[in-house]
């Protein structure tokens, strides 16, 4: 299986300083990102590794998700995932990932909404980036089947 790479080039000390995040394996874009605008309820077009985060968990979910849905015999259709990852200070210092919610609203053909909503937990479970997340506090899903 491939390996996947991403290159931050940072310059500076926390609060002064600034990176640029590449996604060096695809080439397909590149991030600037200072933990300024991280900490901050506005990013002002800059990213975070929050944000990454939840990129790369609604993407993968997404995917799993599609997967489950027909291996319980469904055909997916269209499906929209949003996951809002939060950064929120930690016990002793510091910061953490505290939360992660996953939502997902969508349909699918051959199945009724329970077997959706199992489909969607089962996804939850299995994604390989929620199973790399286990050790965020929480991470809660919502789902809404429609037909």
């Amino acid at each position: 299986m491939p390996t996947r790479t991403a290159r931050t080039a940072w310059n500076g000390d926390i609060q002064q300083g600034s990176g640029r995040v590449e996604l060096a394996s695809s080439g397909a874009a590149a991030f600037d990102v200072s933990f300024p605008r991280r900490a901050a309820d506005d990013a002002q077009g800059v990213t975070s590794p929050e944000e990454l985060i939840a990129a790369a968990h609604s993407s993968c979910y997404a995917m799993a998700f599609s997967l489950e849905v027909a291996n319980a015999g469904g055909t997916p259709g269209k499906t929209d995932v949003t996951a809002d990852v939060t950064l929120s200070p930690a016990a002793g210092g510091g910061f953490e990932i505290s939360t992660i919610k996953l939502t997902v609203v969508g349909s699918a053909e051959g199945i009724d909404a329970d077997a959706y909503r199992a489909a969607a937990e089962a996804a939850k479970a299995g994604c390989p980036v929620s199973k790399a997340l286990a050790g965020v506090g929480e991470i809660t899903l919502d789902v809404t089947f429609e037909g």
